[in-house]
């Protein structure tokens, strides 16, 4: 990407000024129950997210989901207002100021809005208008609700839904021994499960997250126990670290040389992700895209792709999170493998731009991240 190209996006961007902010409050809606998984109980149908929408002088908005709590937004809302928007946000980087960090999102929403052009284009403007995603939805629902379990098939036959609806690939939760069921019992049922969706589904590519609930044994074996199924990355097998880190990897390297270790999503520790993976023993990067940051992805992606390692932002939570993340695999292609779908809506927003067809999202050629923001719950207003 030339510089002359920022250069003059930003002398477009200079010429604007945020004059109005509002905050508002959106339900997410998921359109299935989803239960546990490891270490938290029920994630419902959905919560709710707090967005801003930023409007400039000139009638221009843009608007996305708080990367921070609605505290630290209101602390920093005034300066956003009433200055160049190049003070605020450069076209090639993202936001100039950490104290703008709760506006991440919707300042590149805003951007993408002024420039006429897709996020991702704005990262890469080669970027084609797709992105691969896997399904995050594959819950533990046999074991709700705990008078009357579901049972097995319930996963079975969601996983068998899920794609229907358009899915290649199908990320399943295991962990059910570290707290919702006796150790031995519960390695046992996610073998089981993890064996029988393939034997549903032989032609998708499977992956497993533990959310941190195994232990290194527990690991291993539960690869040992899954027999010929193949994984493609196991997400957050334990909390990572180096020797542990450097022993799965030695037993994948001999015994299961497809699979990927994928972690970094909770706690994240980027000086920790990055001495794994110089050690080739973390390879897949997967902070999440608000909570580390859109901006932080966006230098993170440059040496990443440099290193010729892979990501895949975090995006669990809303759909929006995973539309987010869809513009930054967009832009890197080669190195952002995949992206977790979320299933469902956000009451009030138009997202049908986004279409899932056979196990990648088409972006819509729209500015912004193309979502339009029709009606919420307002919460404040300047």
């Amino acid at each position: 990407m030339k510089q002359s190209c920022y250069d003059e996006w930003n002398q477009e961007l200079k010429r604007h000024q945020i004059e109005r902010v509002q905050f508002f409050r959106c339900r997410a809606r998921y359109p299935r129950l989803h239960g546990k998984n490891a270490i938290r109980g029920y994630h419902g149908f959905g919560g709710e997210i707090e967005v801003a929408k930023l409007t400039t002088e000139d009638g221009i908005s843009g608007w996305g989901q708080l990367s921070r709590g609605m505290a630290e937004a209101e602390k920093s809302r005034e300066l956003l207002r009433k200055r160049p928007f190049t003070e605020l946000f450069d076209s090639g980087t993202g936001i100039r100021d950490e104290k703008l960090q709760a506006y991440d999102i919707p300042l590149h929403d805003l951007a993408g809005k002024i420039l006429g052009i897709p996020v991702c284009r704005m990262i890469n403007p080669e970027s084609a208008l797709r992105a691969p995603v896997y399904d995050g939805a594959v819950y533990m629902n046999d074991i709700i609700p705990e008078d009357a379990p579901f049972g097995v098939d319930r996963v079975i036959q969601e996983s068998i839904e899920d794609v229907r609806l358009g899915h290649t690939m199908l990320k399943v939760k295991i962990g059910r021994g570290y707290r919702w069921m006796e150790h031995d019992k519960g390695l046992a049922r996610d073998m089981e499960i993890v064996r029988r969706i393939h034997e549903a589904l032989p032609g998708i590519a499977l992956m497993v997250d533990a959310n941190d609930g195994y232990t290194l044994e527990d690991t291993l074996a539960f690869l040992e126990g899954i027999g010929d199924t193949e994984i493609f990355w196991f997400e957050e097998p334990f909390r990572e670290e180096e020797e542990k880190n450097r022993k799965l990897k030695a037993f994948l390297s001999k015994e299961r040389p497809g699979t990927l270790l994928a972690d970094g999503e909770s706690g994240t520790d980027i000086p920790l992700l990055r001495g794994l993976a110089e050690k080739k023993l973390l390879d897949v990067w997967q902070p999440d895209v608000c909570g580390y940051g859109f901006t932080k992805w966006r230098a993170l992606m440059k040496e990443i792709s440099r290193n010729g390692w892979l990501a895949s932002p975090h995006a669990w939570g809303n759909v929006t999170k995973t539309h987010y993340c869809t513009h930054l695999a967009a832009a890197y292609p080669h190195h952002i493998p995949c992206v977790e779908a979320v299933l469902g809506s956000i009451e009030g927003v138009d997202i049908d731009g986004y279409c899932l067809e056979r196990g990648t999202i088409r972006i819509p050629d729209k500015p912004g991240f193309g979502m339009e923001l029709i009606w919420a719950c307002d919460i404040t207003d300047s």
